[in-house]
């Protein structure tokens, strides 16, 4: 039997037969499927995990040696969730990557599809973030958003190197797949002025004081979003532990990643337990309850895909 002729359904004696008729014309039975399409709740395919910044410091340290900016686009290092199969995404819709810009380095100006963000670690005033023409300050603990679209670079003008943490929307953007991608006709673009007030940076000076002032949430934290402006598929807020504090969070269907910017403690997440210190970058995929205990008074950064989830109304959050 060939896809060009007849097929008789009616002369089917068994379901195995009509099911062998079904693949003839390219077409899947709905009653006897190998693998559920819907299930009571969602499914945890990605792994909580922990990354030091120790680590990641020390190896890009020496891929500033080894890797020049000539050869990769960016010098980075993907945190890549430890599932199998998997080399690229942190959480199903974000991917999180430490990156290096050494001293009187350029990374050269590029534009895409995805939104992007960058969480500085070790930065200076003469390190900058060049975003459509303007040079953005790159002080310790600073964020700085990078819009689909824009051209953005980066100019290390100081005496050391500098390292981040990126944040995007990668993998959402594959799977959808809007991909696109430019390289700036000059390389690196021209910054014309130096704007620390830039609405693209929300400095580690300014937000920290704003968030030490504000009440305590029911939560028992104090927590504060760093924004306008925003970006459709990710958030960022910025939460304050007192020492020996402990911050308990129900699942919910949105994925979390965690930066810490300040202090030490430890993190829980269902049998799982990290140690983490200042830099270090954490994931907990949707539907994991976890919780946070200070060891001293922290600053962690955390950064959700809530907004898309609100956007299709799907934060739902486990009420069992």
């Amino acid at each position: 039997m060939t896809l060009d002729s007849h097929i008789d359904f009616d002369a089917a004696k068994s379901l195995e037969e009509l099911h062998a008729m079904l693949e003839l014309v390219k077409m899947k039975n709905g009653w006897a499927k190998p693998t559920p399409s819907l299930y009571p709740e969602p499914k945890r395919v990605f792994v909580p995990a922990h990354w030091q910044f120790k680590h990641a410091r020390a190896a890009l340290h020496t891929a500033g040696r080894l890797v020049s900016t000539e050869h990769a686009e960016r010098r980075n290092l993907i945190m890549a969730n430890p599932i199998p199969g998997n080399d690229y995404a942190t959480v199903s819709t974000l991917v999180g990557a430490y990156q290096m810009v050494k001293a009187g380095e350029i990374a050269r100006s590029h534009r895409h599809s995805p939104n992007a963000m960058r969480v500085i670690l070790e930065g200076s005033e003469n390190a900058y973030t060049v975003v459509d023409g303007q040079a953005v300050p790159m002080m310790n603990g600073d964020v700085l958003l990078t819009p689909n679209g824009c051209y953005h670079g980066h100019d290390n003008q100081s005496e050391h190197d500098a390292y981040w943490i990126d944040f995007l929307d990668v993998p959402l953007v594959q799977f959808l797949g809007p991909m696109f991608f430019q390289i700036h006709p000059h390389q690196l673009q021209a910054s014309g002025v130096i704007n620390a007030k830039s609405a693209m940076r929300f400095a580690f000076a300014d937000y920290v004081p704003e968030l030490l002032h504000r009440s305590t949430e029911a939560s028992g934290v104090k927590l504060m979003e760093l924004g306008p402006p925003r970006l459709c598929s990710f958030d960022r807020f910025v939460v304050s532990l007192e020492a020996k504090q402990d911050w308990r969070c129900p699942k919910t269907t949105a994925n979390h990643l965690f930066v810490v910017l300040q202090g030490q403690g430890v993190t829980r997440v269902e049998g799982r337990e990290f140690n983490w210190q200042r830099g270090d970058m954490m994931a907990v995929p949707s539907w994991y309850e976890h919780e946070h205990m200070a060891h001293e008074k922290s600053l962690l950064l955390r950064v959700s895909d809530l907004p898309l989830l609100k956007m299709l109304n799907w934060d739902h959050f486990d009420l069992s």
